[in-house]
């Protein structure tokens, strides 16, 4: 059988290969004829995470860097912790690069013949192709417009910006540093020796007009770096979404549709992840049961993540 995703993010092409390791064939749907590449954003990992993601996608352990504390502090003293967290030495979490993600996981789709990459995009057109299973991952859609309108939304009133900033080569970058300051939280996440990953998520209801301020802001937080270069600088506007029912007839919706939430805890790709793993399993259960890969998996899907939200919050 073939399975469509739509779009061709970081969510789809993980799903993707972790579906043709189960030798099914994948359709992805994108808008893009020519890829181009945010270099400002990073990613945290935790440690289970990239467990399964080497053991069932793809080795990523040579774009990894470890990251063995995290210092926490407020704009009231910028010198002295108000909590810090470690694990006796051993990796807490790690930090990747989207790009380099991207690029690894796209290289070795468009090297497999059970995947196409495809720009049929309009809606018709999909539903003319049949697919048993059609996964969304694209927030704008127009299948996400016309059927999964109906979820639960907050607007922060902020933008995040990113960047990375290139330093004077540190003998150990394995601190990631987070200040909450009054006009919102910075985080510092190192990603080499010598670079080092920037998350300013500033309360405003407007876009700065320029990057000064930003550029300023990080150089006022900087916790111990020697700054010698500011890289690209992007943006985002900061909401929240949850949706209320994950599916209709065939298609699922998937990854930031389901959650899209605040990057202050770093849990986005890691919630996607976590689904991602356990729509696998129930694959796999059908699959060994010698049963139909059709739309039971959504409701099988929806029943068992909302448990495992339900009980995250309990403990």
């Amino acid at each position: 059988m073939k399975i469509c995703i739509i779009g061709d993010g970081l969510v789809s092409l993980t799903l993707a290969n972790l579906l043709i390791k189960k030798d099914l064939s994948v359709d992805i749907l994108t808008k893009k004829s020519k890829i181009k590449y945010d270099k400002s954003r990073t990613l945290a990992i935790s440690k289970s995470n990239i467990d399964f993601f080497n053991e069932e996608i793809i080795n990523i352990k040579r774009i990894l860097w470890k990251i063995y504390e995290i210092k926490v502090f407020t704009e009231k003293n910028l010198s002295e912790e108000i909590l810090k967290f470690n694990n006796n030495k051993s990796q807490i979490f790690s930090i990747i690069k989207n790009y380099e993600l991207q690029k690894l996981l796209r290289n070795k789709l468009k090297k497999n013949k059970l995947v196409k990459f495809k720009f049929t995009f309009n809606y018709d057109e999909i539903i003319k192709k049949k697919y048993k299973l059609i996964i969304n991952c694209d927030f704008n859609h127009q299948i996400t417009k016309k059927f999964f309108s109906n979820r639960l939304e907050k607007n922060y009133n902020s933008y995040a910006y990113t960047t990375t900033i290139n330093h004077k080569k540190m003998l150990e970058n394995s601190t990631a540093f987070q200040n909450f300051t009054n006009n919102g939280p910075i985080a510092f996440l190192p990603v080499s020796r010598t670079q080092t990953s920037v998350v300013y998520s500033l309360r405003s209801k407007h876009k700065k007009k320029d990057n000064s301020y930003i550029i300023e802001s990080i150089k006022k937080y900087n916790p111990v770096y020697e700054i010698t270069k500011f890289n690209t600088l992007n943006f985002f506007e900061l909401k929240s979404s949850n949706l209320r029912n994950y599916y209709k007839d065939n298609i699922l919706c998937f990854g930031d549709l389901l959650h899209k939430i605040h990057p202050l805890a770093g849990q986005g790709f890691n919630m996607s992840l976590r689904d991602i793993k356990l729509l696998s399993d129930i694959i796999d259960k059908k699959i060994s049961l010698g049963l139909d890969l059709n739309n039971s998996i959504y409701s099988e899907f929806q029943k068992n993540r909302e448990i495992k939200i339900i009980f995250f919050h309990l403990v």
